[in-house]
């Protein structure tokens, strides 16, 4: 059974910007076939919980990745320039389990609100709790660490975009052989 949920603005009330299917990446050159976003059942409940606490507090998610197949995890991770921020293909990925989620917060006009880097920012900025970005984007941060843990998810220290669920050996790596026409590397 596909444990994983599509996610949209229509079904999820949230923004979706899946960068991996896009050239403006840190691969340079797109490598989803398709703007197709997608989530674990377990994680997608959180979510629902996300996007609720977000917009008592004025915003809205925008997601830019969820759900990454195998074949992603390994053009990401050979186009890397530093292996920090990104995860080994042999170990898996949160990714890869349909257990992890990137994603900010944007304002109620639709505008990202400032968390001191880009998403996939590859250095000490992009870490949680960096003192060398402005005083907002770690307010801003905070905001979206409070909302998403608040939610049900966890934060990887080095990446302020970055939110899984806590039990990764309760969820195993999902096959994007067995996802049919849900595999986002092919082609609509």
């Amino acid at each position: 059974m596909n444990p994983l949920v599509p996610l949209s603005e229509a079904t999820h009330d949230v923004i979706v910007d899946l960068v991996y299917a896009t050239s403006n990446n840190i691969a340079g050159r797109p490598i989803y076939g398709r703007q197709l976003c997608l989530l674990h059942r377990d994680a997608e409940l959180c979510l629902r919980k996300a996007v609720r606490l977000a917009a008592q507090a004025g915003c809205k998610l925008k997601i830019f990745d969820a759900f990454r197949p195998h074949e992603a995890q390994v053009e990401l991770w050979e186009t890397a320039v530093d292996k920090l921020y990104v995860a080994d293909p042999k170990l898996g990925s949160n990714h890869t389990r349909g257990t992890a989620i990137d994603l900010t917060l944007v304002d109620a006009n639709g505008h990202e609100l400032d968390m001191g880097t880009g998403f996939d920012h590859m250095s000490a900025l992009s870490h949680h709790f960096s003192d060398q970005v402005s005083p907002v984007a770690q307010a801003n941060r905070l905001l979206l660490l409070n909302t998403m843990e608040q939610a049900g998810f966890q934060h990887l220290p080095h990446e302020w975009w970055h939110y899984e669920l806590p039990q990764r050996d309760e969820h195993t790596l999902i096959d994007s052989a067995l996802l049919g026409s849900l595999n986002p590397m092919q082609q609509p």
